[in-house]
């Protein structure tokens, strides 16, 4: 492959602990083709359409393997392939990245965000041609106050303060070393790159990108897409 080829890993093995009885990847959600679809199959049309993006890898639980294969199969998602995850992310992040076959870009993105778009894709991996890093990240919109015992200790400047998202998009041997280096638990993998001394650029995404964690975000989603 030429060196310009470009692998994601779409992270989705974990357990979908604050949402109740629901495995959010399962959850059905409104799509264009007016029926409704699995929630992880609308975040991997994004890569799947992407011009940018040459081969993925859906990082998924064991347990949830055959069921994973099923949906690339049926939906025609050929980029993928998929693979069983770790215990932690950053184990999945590893499986995901040792599956990608010789690939000069890596993005990484959470499988729960199924808003993430081909746009959003190709920015992050424009603005990575820099440093070899990005991030996709919204500012801090809120007043933001430190507090403890339940009474306020200050007010936090949020002028410089962003709310990480994913895709984040780096170098692949950048990436892989820093996963091979990582001292300890770690969920973000900007963290691990920033660890370097390695430059990470901010992409400036969207608030829609929502991560879905909880039964309402699952409910912003839904009403988002119809």
């Amino acid at each position: 492959m030429p060196k310009a080829t470009v692998g994601a890993v779409i992270v989705a093995a974990g357990r979908s602990e604050r949402m109740g009885r629901t495995d959010k990847l399962w959850a059905l959600l409104p799509s264009k083709n007016g029926r409704e679809e699995p929630l992880i199959a609308h975040t991997l049309t994004a890569f799947q359409r992407s011009r940018r993006v040459h081969q993925a890898i859906l990082v998924i639980a064991e347990e949830a393997l055959e069921e994973g294969q099923t949906l690339v199969r049926e939906h025609g998602f050929d980029k993928f392939t998929v693979v069983a995850g770790g215990g932690r992310r950053q184990d999945s992040v590893l499986a995901g990245l040792e599956a990608l076959d010789d690939v000069h870009w890596a993005i990484i993105h959470d499988g729960a965000r199924p808003l993430v778009t081909e746009k959003l894709i190709a920015e992050g991996l424009n603005e990575a041609e820099g440093t070899g890093a990005s991030c996709s990240a919204i500012p801090v919109p809120d007043t933001l106050k430190e507090g403890t015992a339940g009474r306020i200790v200050r007010t936090v400047d949020r002028s410089r303060l962003w709310l990480a998202q994913t895709p984040q998009t780096f170098l692949f041997e950048l990436l892989l070393d820093a996963h091979k280096r990582a001292p300890g638990d770690v969920t973000d993998d900007a963290a691990l790159v920033e660890a370097l001394g390695v430059e990470v650029r901010l992409v400036t995404a969207s608030p829609r990108n929502i991560k879905v964690t909880t039964p309402d975000d699952l409910a912003i989603v839904r009403a988002l897409l119809s």
